[in-house]
């Protein structure tokens, strides 16, 4: 028989506290860039996810833009809150700001306040439990974005925040100017996306204790309907594990996330209840060493070095 090594720890299956926050999240996050359209259903939507054990909802100013405009995926969910009150004391929200279509970034301390307090408003809440930048702003000094982090957090309208598609280096120098923690980074990563496990963005965040919320985990919806070569190949490698421990191809490219020991945090985008849930079924999965590089190997598409 082959060996194909011990089963991994997946130590990302369990409630964590969110980098050195105090803030306790899920292991799979419910990401609401999709979410849109008419009340009842938004709200089946969410409750699907709390459901199935994702609490941790990540939204952003920007969501819904091409749809329903600036701020609806935002003002739709303060619509379900003030429907069903109870709900926002189960889920642990996040969001993001510094998109302005037309300017395109601006981390700026007036933009980046406006923005908190803006989205705030649509979601009709005093406190979000993450703010996240959510793309650098290539003219805004770190420090002065810090600076504003840090005040954001002592004015008690946020609980912790954190940056996306930061690189390594950008993320370093927050982290000197800081004075609250960096809960967060929030980088693309999935089994057909690998540059933030190459470019050193799960290292650092390894070593910094900060929390990794992988986005768009399924390649874009690639894995689960692949056509190209390499696609296909990694494809065929996650079927190998999905279909010996009975989940679907895209639990399995979900669970492979997780078991990267930076722990990142899968966002899950599907707005169906029963994809939802089957995305849950990643936490099911274990992996060998062997299984999990066979993947890895697949989306090189050479082999190890």
């Amino acid at each position: 028989m082959e060996n194909k090594g011990p089963i991994l720890q997946l130590t990302a299956a369990g409630p964590r506290a969110l980098g050195k926050s105090d803030v306790i999240v899920s292991p799979i996050a419910w990401g609401m860039w999709r979410f849109q359209g008419e009340l009842r259903p938004a709200i089946a939507a969410v409750e699907a996810a709390v459901d199935a054990g994702m609490t941790f909802l990540d939204t952003a100013a920007i969501y819904g833009i091409d749809t329903a405009g600036f701020g609806s995926s935002e003002a739709l969910l303060g619509q379900v809150f003030n429907e069903v009150p109870d709900l926002r004391a189960q889920v642990v929200l996040a969001s993001k700001g510094g998109i302005i279509p037309g300017i395109p970034y601006d981390s700026s301390p007036a933009a980046m306040m406006a923005s908190l307090d803006e989205s705030l408003a649509r979601l009709g809440i005093e406190q979000l439990d993450l703010w996240q930048v959510h793309r650098p702003d290539l003219l805004a000094h770190p420090a002065e974005v810090a600076a504003t982090l840090d005040q954001m957090v002592l004015s008690g309208k946020v609980r912790a925040v954190g940056i996306s598609n930061h690189t390594p280096a950008q993320t370093r120098a927050f982290l000197e100017h800081l004075t609250v923690p960096l809960a967060s980074t929030q980088p693309e990563f999935s089994a057909l996306t690998l540059d933030s496990m190459t470019d050193g963005t799960l290292d650092l965040a390894c070593g910094a204790d900060i929390a990794v919320m992988a986005w768009s985990p399924l390649g874009g919806g690639r894995i689960v309907q692949p056509e190209t070569p390499r696609e296909v190949a990694v494809a065929a490698a996650l079927d190998i594990v999905a279909q010996a421990q009975d989940v679907s191809r895209a639990a399995a490219a979900i669970s492979w996330i997780m078991a990267h020991p930076a722990r990142p945090i899968p966002i899950v985008g599907s707005q169906t209840p029963a994809r939802i849930a089957d995305a849950a079924d990643a936490i099911q999965v274990r992996w060998t060493r062997s299984e999990w590089y066979d993947v890895l190997v697949a989306s090189r598409g050479a082999p190890m070095p």
